[in-house]
């Protein structure tokens, strides 16, 4: 659920403002615009704003889409500058409401496993596996973190495997058994000095960050900007600058397409489209204090759409309608067989 780039290639107070200013412009994507902000001032350090981030947001929780989340991610801060006792007291709280969502589970077990608290760490993540998941259906995807979390938890306490357990394993993308990426061992092959072992070993550790980058992504799509034909000539009416950026609307959404493309083969996940109208760009730029003209404010402005939720997942099925706004099937329009 939050932001996994590393604290030398952004500036996170910067990006933490910038996105507390947002959600002042668009009040009807506060929660979203806030809880990245809250992640980013995590990762800069200064957890007691995050927090003040988390209380705000919970200060409505009625207004919140979804609270027990909230809640839960202020406790795992919370334990992370030693208000423990606090922590503990939200996530007894979130066990017993029971949340329907796998995110509110999955960080309060990650929290308790951080602070070797192994036994509590199982028992939620069994927990929620039991509330959410149904005999002889296909898991979703938002519990597969659970699934995972708690072989991991399982691994580590020496536990047999179970059917869940072996379901876990099913479901991993990893090039490498669940077994193997979870074995307490690992630990102790990372003091060895025999290359082949250490180099087995980056090897399993760089499986499970890729799959567990993957899962984090998923909520915050990598989104290009799509303009509709009367929307990009308004905008191109108002600032002819930008027709070097768009030369035409035929060329721009060929450009979508072919950009998307290359992403995907190129491994990037959770790929989605994010669709501008001019005068939320406007605005965008005068919050930004710069001219709608200029060309660097155009992917930050299909990040923050992205950010507030905006985004439509690429690519439709082919018999889905395209995302250009055609109307035709994407197979038929601009999918890759079209």
């Amino acid at each position: 659920m939050r932001p996994d780039t590393p604290a030398e290639n952004v500036d996170h107070t910067a990006e933490a403002a910038r996105l507390e200013r947002s959600a002042g412009l668009y009040p009807e994507d506060a929660e979203a615009l806030l809880l990245q902000a809250a992640a980013h001032r995590e990762l800069s350090g200064d957890r007691p704003a995050a927090t003040a981030l988390y209380d705000r947001l919970l200060s409505d929780p009625a207004a919140l889409d979804n609270p027990h989340l909230v809640r839960a991610l202020k406790a795992s801060n919370l334990w992370e500058y030693d208000h423990e006792a606090e922590a503990r007291a939200i996530i007894d709280g979130i066990r017993a409401a029971a949340p329907r969502d796998a995110a509110p589970w999955v960080i309060v077990a990650e929290a308790l496993e951080a602070h070797d608290e192994l036994e509590q760490a199982q028992e939620t993540f069994t927990q929620g596996a039991r509330l959410l998941l149904t005999d002889g259906e296909e898991p979703p995807y938002a519990t597969h973190p659970l699934l995972f979390g708690r072989h991991r938890v399982r691994r580590m306490l020496g536990a047999d495997h179970d059917a869940w357990d072996t379901l876990a394993d099913s479901l991993s993308s990893a090039p490498v058994p669940l077994d193997e990426l979870h074995d307490p061992g690992r630990v102790w092959s990372l003091g060895s000095d025999n290359p082949a072992e250490l180099r087995a070993e980056i090897s399993r550790l760089r499986a499970e960050l890729g799959t567990y980058r993957e899962a984090l992504s998923r909520p915050f799509p990598v989104a290009v900007l799509h303009w509709p034909k009367d929307e990009l000539t308004e905008l191109l009416d108002a600032y002819p600058t930008l027709s070097a950026e768009y030369p035409s609307h035929e060329a721009h959404l060929a450009t979508i397409e072919s950009s998307l493309r290359e992403l995907a083969t190129s491994g990037t996940p959770n790929l989605g489209i994010v669709t501008g109208t001019v005068p939320s760009y406007e605005a965008f730029a005068a919050s930004e204090g710069t001219t709608p003209a200029d060309t660097a404010l155009l992917p930050q402005y299909a990040t923050t759409l992205a950010a507030r939720g905006r985004a439509v997942a690429w690519p439709p099925q082919g018999a889905e309608p395209c995302w250009c706004g055609s109307g035709a099937p994407y197979g038929q329009c601009h999918g890759p067989h079209a």
